[in-house]
């Protein structure tokens, strides 16, 4: 089995680095404090090239594989969750959906804008009632001659409501199913359509610095030809959007957690406590020997998930086994990290405060630990899917 990365890969992964140590960590702190969206650094984002990262040239992307767009979502989360997750929701939940299942004029009208950063993309799937439970959506949306009428709203999502958010894939009930179930269909709907409104949420814990808004639909009107892919296959659409989507919440949580030991190691050589460096007491190596452990068995196992994907073999399973195991492993190495620096590490001048904040939306986001878990267990037979 050979683990070596491209030469490519590699130039990636030291470009993104250089860029987030450079461009992001002098402003994440305070970016995080004033709980700002950044529009100077999601340009330079954009200019480095971390959006479209998989979408063919065509396009206006980049034309890289699945793993490489990983290796860079995993670097800017070893800097700040918040531009991580940007970079993360705009890839997999944004130009994703509208790449892999829309028309192609759909794809020539929205793509080469995204990809290029130029706007933004959001994905409606989560309701106030609708979480875990997504198939249980309310927003409905009824065919009106040539129009779609939706009504409903959505909430907790990514990219929506900033000045740059060109529109969102909406989620909707389009009817009912022979079996009674409800049929499910993505919509998109375009900012500033009359109806629509996007509103970003404040008072967060955690990424701070990212746009997170809530979607309201009142008698709004879109155009027949915005139904995305066949209807009916929202579902199956949500299900295939996610399943990507959490190989990179699974790098937020390996980037992170390697920011996580960066940090420990860092502070553990330079404090001193009894007349040498913490670093050296063996219960504190050790906690830093297990956190080096976890986090590369966690990088294995979310490589493994991208090199299946990229080779079109099956990665559902593992998909879900990456992305609640390196979540799992961020907790656990930013808990280690606040306790190597003592009182210091609950001051939010240290960085590590924020990343032990910003590390709980990887167990809820993009299905919770709870869910993944249900996943791993249908694939294995434990039982039927529902």
């Amino acid at each position: 089995m050979d683990f070596t990365l491209s030469p490519e890969q590699e130039i990636l992964r030291e470009s993104v680095r250089s860029f987030a140590e450079n461009e992001i960590k002098p402003v994440a702190r305070e970016l995080d404090k004033n709980e700002e969206f950044s529009y100077e650094t999601m340009a330079k984002m954009a200019e480095l090239g971390l959006f479209g990262i998989v979408v063919s040239e065509q396009y206006g992307g980049q034309g890289m594989d699945y793993l490489s767009y990983i290796i860079a979502v995993e670097e800017i989360a070893r800097i700040d969750g918040s531009h991580a997750a940007t970079v993360a929701a705009e890839n997999s939940l944004g130009i994703g959906p509208i790449y892999y299942f829309g028309s192609r004029e759909q794809k020539q009208k929205y793509l080469p804008k995204l990809c290029s950063g130029e706007a933004l993309w959001g994905f409606g799937l989560t309701e106030p009632n609708a979480g875990s439970d997504a198939a249980n959506s309310k927003t409905t949306a009824v065919l009106d001659g040539d129009q779609w009428v939706i009504n409903g709203s959505k909430i907790f999502i990514t990219n929506a409501s900033t000045d740059i958010s060109a529109g969102v894939t909406v989620l909707c009930r389009t009817g009912t199913r022979d079996d009674g179930k409800p049929e499910l269909s993505c919509i998109i709907v375009e900012s500033g359509t009359p109806g629509y409104t996007a509103k970003p949420m404040h008072d967060k814990m955690m990424w701070r610095a990212s746009n997170t808004s809530q979607l309201y639909f009142e008698d709004c009107r879109v155009p027949r030809e915005n139904l995305l892919g066949t209807r009916g296959h929202g579902f199956h659409q949500m299900m295939q959007t996610l399943d990507a989507g959490r190989l990179s919440i699974g790098a937020m949580g390996l980037g992170g957690a390697q920011g996580c030991l960066d940090m420990a190691l860092k502070y553990s050589r330079e404090r001193e406590q009894f007349g040498r460096p913490i670093s050296r007491f063996q219960v504190n190596a050790f906690k830093l020997a297990d956190m080096a452990l976890e986090i590369d068995a966690a990088r294995l196992l979310l490589y493994r998930a991208c090199w299946l994907r990229d080779n079109d073999k099956p990665f559902s399973k593992e998909a879900a086994m990456a992305k609640l195991y390196c979540s799992e492993v961020m907790y656990r190495c930013a808990n280690h990290a606040v306790q190597l620096h003592g009182g210091y590490g609950l001051m939010k001048e240290y960085d590590v405060e924020r990343f032990y904040r910003d590390q709980k939306l990887l167990d809820i986001g993009e299905g919770t630990s709870e869910i993944q878990r249900i996943v791993i267990a249908r694939h294995l037979g434990a039982f039927d899917r529902l």
